[in-house]
């Protein structure tokens, strides 16, 4: 994670969330979340389904919330992809049962804050019991414009929630 990825990789410019699939390899000296570090938990994915956002404010606490409101909209699609797995979301963590299908991150930059979630695709070789997409029979292109159009109708529905209202005494 770092600050303007997004803008230097995809030539967008201001707040933006992107998605991708890759691997994932985070050593614990790059490790972002110290509970993973002190628990020496790295992160590894042979294929994983990546959603990077950059926000350019430094309200740490505004962007977690942004980051739980991802995650609750991924847990939408899927139960809407997959409607038979028992998928759950604890805080920024997606489940099904006590296999891990997700990892996720939000922190601070100088400039900007960002989010890191990522949905694992395939399992083989992950450091924690874990449960992919391939399991499900879940597209991850499908998956990923799904998310990504609902958490920007969230976005937008939240700016105009803003608007809509007048102030109190």
């Amino acid at each position: 994670m770092r600050s303007l990825f997004i803008y230097h990789t995809f030539n967008l410019q201001g707040d933006a969330i992107v998605s991708f699939c890759g691997a994932c390899d985070v050593s614990l000296n790059n490790m972002v979340d110290q509970e993973d570090v002190k628990l020496k938990a790295p992160i590894y994915s042979r294929s994983m389904l990546h959603f990077l956002g950059e926000f350019f404010d430094d309200d740490l606490e505004k962007t977690i919330l942004r980051q739980r409101l991802l995650m609750a909209s991924i847990l939408e699609c899927l139960r809407k992809e997959a409607s038979s797995v028992p998928w759950m979301r604890a805080g920024d963590d997606i489940y099904v049962g006590k296999l891990k299908v997700s990892v996720s991150i939000a922190t601070k930059s100088p400039v900007s804050t960002l989010i890191h979630a990522g949905i694992n695709i395939e399992t083989k070789d992950t450091p924690v019991p874990t449960f992919g997409l391939e399991q499900a029979n879940v597209d991850p292109k499908v998956l990923s414009g799904e998310v990504l159009f609902r958490f920007k109708e969230e976005m937008e529905g939240i700016g105009l929630a803003r608007c809509k209202v007048r102030g109190v005494p």
